[in-house]
């Protein structure tokens, strides 16, 4: 095997490779494309998901926790008077 070989088996090789390069440049390219399209699906949709979860803590949570802070009102009142009236009958007896 003379130099002349080894020089065009080297230029082959060069040849192959830097295709092979290019190749796989243009594949990792267009799976950056399709996954930065698929990221900013994910994106809106995250979005979306987080305005609509703010829309339920503000229009569905805050009322019922207001009517919850009411009814457990109501029934401290409720339980101080019965404690009231328990103590004068209690008083009287005494």
């Amino acid at each position: 095997m003379s130099i002349d070989w080894f020089h065009l088996i080297i230029c082959i090789f060069g040849i192959v490779t830097a295709g092979v390069l290019v190749f796989i440049a243009v594949l990792l390219y267009l799976l950056y494309r399709r996954t930065r399209s698929i990221l900013d699906s994910i994106k809106a949709t995250t979005t979306t998901i987080q305005g609509v979860s703010s829309y339920v803590g503000e229009e569905v949570v805050r009322p019922v926790v207001q009517v919850a802070a009411v009814v457990q009102g109501i029934r401290q009142g409720i339980d101080t008077i019965s404690k009231f009236f328990k103590k004068q009958e209690g008083g009287k007896d005494g």
